[in-house]
């Protein structure tokens, strides 16, 4: 016995330890070591190679101090766990590049007029995005009405009656196939309906809304369905033993049960089409006034707004570029709004099982 525990000792159970310190004061001195040899490789301060030059050092530095002090089970720890956290932190950059980048640029015409005015009759400065502002709200909600009953209804037949017959394998395969449908097929797809049902070269909201929905649904299926599959089957039977039929079975209790990852499916969907461009753009074209006829005329939609300020600036260049980035950043705010309303309903709804 005093054997093992002299050999589990020497390895790892009652080795050292590194003191709490070591890791952000070697991160600290990484940093500036490694942003002098960027500067002496490059001549400049380059970012990009100084943080590269940084991680190496500070891993090479844990690591070693890691195997002198803890041992090397430790030291293989640490180094898969650095590993991991720059992994993560890499991930970040561009994201926390582009929500600088968007908030920096689109702060310039974060005003009470840019949602307020629209470009009617507007050429350089001034406008606004209140006609593209509503138009993503009554395209995206009007896509929202059409996509979650079917997606829904379609998820509950697969997890519920379809017990992998002929039809919910189709039903599946389909659906596959639509995730992988690129947007500009839906525009197409949406203009042609359009063409076929009211007349050639109709533009409409409701026909933005049809192209938008070709690419939720499937979203929305794929997550209903796994989350219903996820319900376990014994608040099923228990329903049944009480003598309560199927269809209320999945309406009072498997649905209530999953309507937590319900919402958060639903709002991913939304928020995977309500940056789309190629699709909006054919099917219901764009306009520089209001329109709050979903059924009638062209509309305009945020990601629209943005990319028509972008490629046709007027000779003032800089009243568009500015326009473009404040539309950019409404849109990323409504994308973040929209998930905290659904984090909220989730939680609300979501079943108590506290005692």
């Amino acid at each position: 016995m005093t054997t093992i525990t002299h050999r589990l000792g020497s390895e790892t159970l009652t080795a050292g330890r590194l003191p709490r310190a070591t890791t952000p004061s070697v991160a600290v001195a990484s940093i500036i070591i490694g942003y002098a040899l960027a500067v002496l490789a490059s001549g400049e301060g380059n970012i990009g190679l100084a943080t590269l030059f940084a991680f190496v050092l500070f891993l090479v530095t844990i690591e070693i101090a890691t195997r002198i002090v803890e041992g090397p089970r430790q030291a293989a720890d640490r180094r898969a766990g650095n590993l991991i956290a720059g992994a993560f932190l890499l991930a970040l950059v561009p994201l926390g590049s582009v929500t600088w980048v968007t908030v920096s640029k689109g702060l310039a015409r974060f005003d009470a007029a840019f949602f307020s005015q629209s470009m009617r009759n507007v050429v350089g400065e001034g406008g606004g995005a209140i006609h593209a502002v509503y138009g993503t709200l009554y395209v995206t909600g009007m896509a929202t009405l059409i996509s979650v009953p079917i997606g829904l209804l379609t998820a509950v037949y697969l997890a519920e009656y379809g017990a992998r017959n002929r039809l919910s394998k189709s039903i599946t395969f389909f659906v596959d196939v639509m995730t992988g449908v690129p947007s500009i097929v839906a525009g197409l797809f949406a203009y042609a309906l359009m063409g076929i049902l009211v007349g050639p070269g109709t533009k409409s909201g409701f026909s933005g809304s049809i192209a938008l929905s070709v690419l939720m649904i499937p979203v929305v299926v794929r997550a209903c369905e796994e989350l219903l599959r996820l319900v376990p089957n014994e608040l099923r039977e228990a329903a049944y033993a009480l003598g309560v039929p199927k269809w209320l079975t999945i309406v009072r209790v498997v649905i209530p049960t999953a309507i937590s990852g319900i919402i958060s499916g639903i709002i991913l969907s939304i928020a995977r089409v309500i940056g789309e461009t190629a699709p909006l753009l054919i099917a219901m074209g764009f306009t520089a006034s209001m329109n709050n006829n979903v059924f009638a005329n062209p509309m305009m939609t945020l990601p629209v707004f943005v990319y028509d300020s972008y490629a046709h600036p007027g000779t003032d260049v800089q009243p568009y570029l500015d326009r473009a980035w404040a539309g950019a950043l409404t849109l990323i705010l409504i994308v973040m709004i929209l998930n905290l309303i659904g984090r909220l309903i989730a939680r609300r709804f979501a079943p108590k099982t506290g005692r």
